[in-house]
């Protein structure tokens, strides 16, 4: 695991480089951690598909802050996503914790989940923060020094590494910007955003 300075310095880069380098990462809050298996990567002003693409507002105000915080939102009326703040400071770049495995921490988790299999409980972004116990109390949370912690593995094999379009999008729904690893089973399922029918 690289010092909290190499973390933040990483997670600085481009948002199309670091996530993939958060596939295998592990994030924890509390008892339970998750090894993430799959991220989409959101590019701010230059995303149609981001939160940030109009510009900065009271709800996203932490994607325009410094890297390796958390930026949690609240969607549908009932469920919580959670992205690592990546990129330099101002651009909004984010990394949608999209899926993962639960490493430590089963118990509280699969209580969280209720009947959800072990492969569920943190297979998508709104179950993975369940799973975690992350709501708008971490927004903002330091991911070196606060108490949602990332934890960086060693770089996946490029070889296990797949990309494709993002899940459920109408902004950029084509880019290619969804990272998995290759045949992991907590790997959610690829769904592409609804048509709206006009009336």
């Amino acid at each position: 695991m690289p010092a909290s300075a190499d973390l933040r310095s990483l997670l600085a880069g481009p948002v199309l480089e670091v996530a993939p380098l958060l596939l295998g990462a592990v994030v924890r809050h509390g008892e339970v951690a998750v090894r993430l298996t799959e991220v989409e990567a959101y590019a701010g002003s230059e995303d149609p598909g981001s939160h940030a693409f109009r510009g900065r507002t009271d709800r996203t105000a932490v994607m325009f802050g410094p890297p390796a915080h958390l930026y949690v939102y609240f969607t549908y009326g009932m469920h919580y996503c959670a992205n690592v703040v990546c990129g330099p400071e101002g651009s909004a770049s984010a990394v949608l914790m999209r899926a993962g495995e639960v490493v430590d921490g089963l118990e509280p988790a699969r209580a969280r989940r209720g009947n959800s299999s072990d492969r569920d409980l943190a297979r998508g972004p709104a179950r993975l923060c369940q799973a975690l116990g992350v709501d708008l109390a971490q927004l903002g949370s330091d991911l070196v020094t606060g108490d949602v912690r990332l934890e960086l593995a060693a770089p996946p094999d490029p070889g296990a590494v797949r990309t494709g379009p993002r899940v459920g999008l109408r902004g950029a729904p084509d880019r290619p910007w969804r990272f998995w690893l290759a045949n992991d089973p907590t790997v959610s399922a690829y769904r592409p955003a609804k048509r709206i029918v006009a009336r």
